[in-house]
């Protein structure tokens, strides 16, 4: 047994008894003493094994989301609050009937900038190993979660990787550090709060991105055309640099819409992609906003948000953001991988 294993056997000890939660929960506090490789590596791997061995079932919580005021009835487009305003209340209320939140402020512009660094970490290290054969464990910040060989989920790895990003779950680094942000930062008690039940992350929608100035189109659509319409799912959507003026940020139809679009039609360029005809049919007479946003400022939406990403007539410079996709295990998408947070 070699020194990894020693350390780490009383958490594989705990997984093998189905004992996750006691196994992610010794790990923390061993990863939080010292920054530790091995151990990134194994909570990545229970907070997946974890739904393997235990997977979420569906089940009746009613009413939801239930009779929600809205404090923000008088504004015009998105509405806003620093992130010592936000709540389980003011995140519910954006999202149900506004279509999404923007939230200033909710990390430091230091440590926003210091995740972009992070970031580029992650995808030059995912550039390495895919120039060296796509072969070998990887590094801390590029390591690919194991999954099972049935699950189709993994080929959309490929895509994700050409188009600038990586799967928040094959870079361990992040994952912890991403977690822990989270916690301390209440977003994982508000969204439990809104959904009335824990959420777990997704493996196949969290996605670390760096989008290159060089880009100048992009396709309008809503993430329920990939996952369906009868899931319960809060993205946070974290920008690490300046974005919406001369960086790459989102274009937004702000308002609620109640279902998915049809999709490949109306000018669409993709069969999953809105096309412009069929926006323009939705927002019936309201234009679209493009915010702009701060390193460290969030916008909080769902799985209805009509988006894409925004193209200004000033870009010259890459843009880095993270997109956390969380689900209510009661409806979880079936096509989505969880994790255990």
């Amino acid at each position: 047994m070699n020194q990894a294993d020693d350390r780490l056997a009383p958490a594989r000890e705990m997984m093998r008894q189905g004992r996750h939660e006691e196994a992610i929960a010794w790990m923390t506090v061993l990863r939080r003493r010292a920054v530790d490789e091995d151990v990134e590596r194994l909570l990545a791997r229970c907070r997946y094994m974890a739904y393997v061995e235990h997977p979420p079932r569906g089940a009746e919580i009613e009413p939801w989301p239930g009779c929600i005021s809205d404090p923000f009835a008088a504004v015009a487009g998105i509405p806003e609050v620093p992130a010592s305003r936000l709540d389980a209340h003011s995140m519910a209320a954006g999202i149900q009937h506004h279509g999404a939140l923007l939230v200033r402020g909710l990390l430091s512009p230091d440590l926003a900038t210091k995740l972009a660094g992070d970031v580029k970490s992650v995808i030059d290290a995912c550039a390495s190993w895919h120039e060296h054969g796509g072969v070998g464990a990887g590094n801390p910040w590029y390591a690919r979660l194991p999954l099972r060989e049935d699950c189709q989920l993994a080929q959309a790895r490929t895509w994700v990787e050409g188009g600038g990003g990586v799967w928040l779950a094959d870079s361990p680094r992040m994952l912890f550090k991403l977690t822990e942000l989270f916690g301390a930062s209440g977003i994982v008690d508000m969204v439990s709060a809104y959904f009335g039940e824990r959420p777990m992350l997704s493996v196949g929608k969290s996605t670390l991105r760096c989008v290159p100035g060089s880009i100048r189109h992009a396709d309008w659509h809503q993430d329920g055309a990939f996952m369906g319409a009868g899931i319960r799912s809060v993205n946070v959507w974290l920008a690490l640099s300046h974005c919406g003026v001369d960086a790459s940020g989102l274009e937004c139809l702000p308002r609620r819409l109640p279902e998915v679009l049809p999709t490949g039609s109306h000018g669409a360029y993709f069969d999953w992609s809105v096309g412009p005809g069929m926006v323009a049919e939705a927002a019936q007479g309201l234009a679209t906003v493009s915010p702009v946003f701060a390193p460290g400022d969030a916008l909080l939406f769902d799985h209805f948000f009509l988006h894409r990403t925004g193209v200004p007539a000033a870009i010259a410079k890459d843009r880095y953001a993270i997109e956390s996709w969380f689900f209510a295990p009661s409806s979880y998408p079936a096509d989505q991988v969880p994790l255990k947070i």
